[in-house]
């Protein structure tokens, strides 16, 4: 069985059991989180389509931890002046493990 979830303005394809790194959410490493924007739903015999959402689906997942993502430098240059400037970002994830894909 698997779905297919929004979050963060992006779509995952998730199971249970699943390890996914989302954008940072509101909450707190150990806590439960319930996404309820199901998009599409599997269960092996039949595939449902939401439209947008697919109603009464919710999936829960628990908050594993946070963490940063692959390393993203930049570099401003202006010629003729001598002026360059490097800098770098790191993006915070939160690790979700995908726990329950069930009807409410």
């Amino acid at each position: 069985m698997y779905a297919i979830i929004k979050t963060g303005g992006k779509q995952y394809r998730v199971a249970k059991d699943a390890t996914i790194d989302v954008e940072l959410l509101d909450a707190t490493p150990g806590s439960v989180v319930e996404f309820r924007e199901v998009l599409l739903v599997n269960d092996g015999a039949s595939t449902t389509v939401g439209q947008p959402h697919v109603p009464n689906y919710v999936v829960k997942g628990e908050y594993l931890e946070t963490v940063l993502g692959e390393k993203v430098v930049s570099v401003k240059y202006k010629p003729r002046q001598n002026q360059r400037r490097k800098f770098g970002h790191r993006q915070k994830y939160a690790r979700i493990r995908i726990t329950q894909i069930a009807a409410v």
